[in-house]
């Protein structure tokens, strides 16, 4: 049973003293992960990458085309019509081969973003309750309703742990100043 009356007694020997209440404090992890200066800065150069990917795999992609072209032209069975579509699948292997890396290397990039921000979140969040005296921070965000599915609105209430917190401190603005002040500049 979880019980956060919020208001607990420090230590036995304290008994004629009143029960210290705790001082907590909500952080929007999410709002950070929207808002931060380094995710600004991770989207737009992930969308440069992405875009000079895309270049070149649309490049490759025309080739294919222009091959597949050029194969029409050529009469089937003749060493030409065998060599030019064994280019062309040649390129079309390379182009799916390609495109898998890309999406793979994207999601891995993304995924150690994520993570890296993730852990500078906790340790900023640390560093802001001490600095304030928290006792306890807890995550608050904000549900997207309506949801899009009934799995989604599952999910969403399943994460959705604070459902009210009037007199809790907002520390977000604090803790997404920590991790901007930390970001280094380029």
């Amino acid at each position: 049973m979880l019980v956060l009356g919020m208001c607990i007694e420090r230590g036995r020997a304290q008994t004629d003293e009143k029960a210290k209440c705790l001082k907590i404090g909500v952080v929007s992890v999410g709002k950070i992960f929207r808002e931060c200066k380094r995710n600004a800065k991770y989207r737009q150069d992930v969308m440069a990458e992405r875009d000079r990917l895309e270049a070149e795999l649309n490049k490759l992609s025309k080739e294919v085309d222009l091959d597949k072209a050029g194969l029409k032209t050529l009469k089937p069975g003749t060493s030409d019509y065998l060599s030019q579509m064994k280019q062309i699948f040649d390129k079309q292997g390379k182009l799916q081969s390609e495109q898998e890396y890309f999406k793979r290397q994207m999601e891995m990039r993304e995924q150690g973003v994520i993570e890296q921000l993730f852990k500078d979140v906790l340790q900023a969040t640390s560093e802001v309750a001490k600095e304030k005296g928290f006792d306890l921070v807890l995550e608050k965000s904000e549900p997207e309703l309506p949801a899009a599915s009934s799995n989604e609105l599952m999910l969403t209430i399943s994460t959705h742990k604070v459902l009210f917190n009037s007199g809790c401190e907002d520390i977000t603005d604090a803790v997404m100043a920590k991790i901007d002040a930390a970001e280094k500049p380029s």
